[in-house]
């Protein structure tokens, strides 16, 4: 009966990777993408419209305060009204803001475009998330999130050699460079979300490419899920909304991976251009570099999470791991050197998901979870405000970024020392 039990299981987690994941994968690239290409675009925007280092840092980060202000009411809706069609709405609203970026003239259209942009994609990510606790039982949810959040660094690895291609299209049509890149990366989003409205399975029960013997599974292994976490926690909205451990869990993602991660992607093609004085296409190719780690590294700390059923502890060596890497490129004058430690403070910050990720499904359940893991990706969005406008403001001080690397190898240490408490408090739980 186990060995039955154990086959329908992976055959039916086969079967559900195999349809759902692709496509969220290419979802989140694209948004990714979109969310960070304007780091390609300052090499050339913010000379053409006389941008300073923290002018561009407080737009580029104001897009996470529109995102952060939507974040809880979209993931809302979204469980209300189902992940088909919300997501859909989602990506064809920010999709034609983010060729609108295009249109940027000075800093107050800059501001405005950005934070819309925001707006218009508040919620994509914790509804994806939320999304897979549908999909996903919990011993299985790492793996989940890893592989479609492999997207981020694949996003880099591609977006950079193409976004620099783009920026080489400058004066066809009257255009700027950064104004093709806007216009050219927005228009997929789009067109994917009209992908999403037709193709997107809302929820298991209505999955006909499943059999029924793995529908049968599916629910009931997801209900008997909800029921247990109902039984134990029992969190309406509201509980789930003010509850200490769902603030601690928003910090910790704030710490551990968002703060590092934001400032990186809007700040790495100018980093990189920092230290090597490439062209805009080799600064797209070097900094696919520390992408391509990540995305390695962070499948394969997500993989052994799974195994050991353990969090926090692959979150807190992650993290340590994050702080290395940036305060070794920070001390290294050596180019090599440099490519070489950004690339482990990248893997170090994308690695965090994997095991951080499926916490929060573990004791929120329907609308609560949708609200916590909202309030949570909040945390995280206003990091993606501050990690590139302290950058910013640093970098414009000093006319370097090694003030801002030590800053970023900070900050993850305190996503350490939280991830071990939090530790602690949830096993003292478990005890009592």
């Amino acid at each position: 009966m186990a060995n039955r039990e154990s086959e329908i299981e992976r055959v039916t987690l086969r079967a559900v990777s195999r349809r759902i994941l692709p496509l969220l994968f290419v979802l989140y690239v694209v948004s990714f993408l979109d969310r960070v290409n304007v780091g390609f675009a300052a090499l050339e925007m913010n000379r053409d419209l006389g941008l300073g280092p923290a002018v561009y840092g407080f737009g580029a980060g104001i897009f996470f305060i529109g995102y952060s202000l939507f974040e809880i009411p979209s993931n809302l809706f979204l469980a209300r009204t189902g992940a088909r069609r919300w997501i859909a709405r989602i990506m064809i609203s920010w999709g034609i803001l983010a060729a609108g970026m295009m249109f940027v003239r000075g800093p107050l259209s800059f501001y405005a475009l950005r934070f819309s942009l925001g707006i218009a994609e508040a919620g994509f990510f914790p509804g994806l998330i939320f999304y897979l606790s549908q999909w996903f039982p919990s011993r299985a949810r790492a793996r989940a999130v890893a592989r479609f959040m492999t997207a981020i660094p694949v996003s880099g690895i591609i977006g950079g050699p193409i976004s620099g291609a783009l920026l080489g299209l400058g004066g066809r049509f009257g255009l700027t460079g950064w104004q093709w890149l806007f216009l050219l990366e927005g228009v997929p989003a789009i067109l994917l979300g009209l992908v999403v409205f037709r193709y997107l399975p809302d929820q298991p029960e209505r999955a006909q490419w499943l059999t029924s013997a793995q529908r049968k599974w599916l629910v009931e292994s997801l209900t008997a899920e909800r029921d247990h976490c109902i039984e134990n926690h029992g969190y309406s909205v509201a509980r789930a909304l003010t509850n200490g451990v769902v603030w601690q869990m928003g910090l910790l993602v704030f710490l551990s991976t968002s703060f590092g991660q934001y400032a990186l992607g809007l700040w790495l093609p100018q980093i990189v251009r920092g230290f090597s004085g490439l062209n805009n296409f080799q600064v797209g190719l070097v900094s696919a570099i520390p992408n391509i780690a990540a995305a390695v590294v962070m499948v394969m700390v997500a993989s052994h999470s799974d195994r050991t059923g353990e969090r926090y502890m692959h979150i807190a060596a992650v993290s340590a791991v994050a702080a290395l890497g940036f305060l070794g490129c920070a001390l290294v004058h050596s180019p090599v050197l440099s490519v070489m430690f950004l690339s482990i403070a990248a893997a170090g910050l994308m690695s965090a998901h994997g095991p951080f990720w499926p916490l929060p499904s573990e004791f929120l359940s329907g609308a609560a979870a949708a609200g916590g893991i909202a309030l949570i990706n909040s945390f995280a969005n206003l990091s993606g405000f501050a990690g590139p406008y302290a950058i910013g403001l640093l970098n414009g001080a000093s006319g370097n970024f090694r003030s801002g690397l030590i800053l970023l190898a900070c900050v993850p240490l305190g996503g350490m020392i939280l991830a071990l408490r939090l530790r602690y408090v949830t096993a003292l739980e478990k005890t009592t």
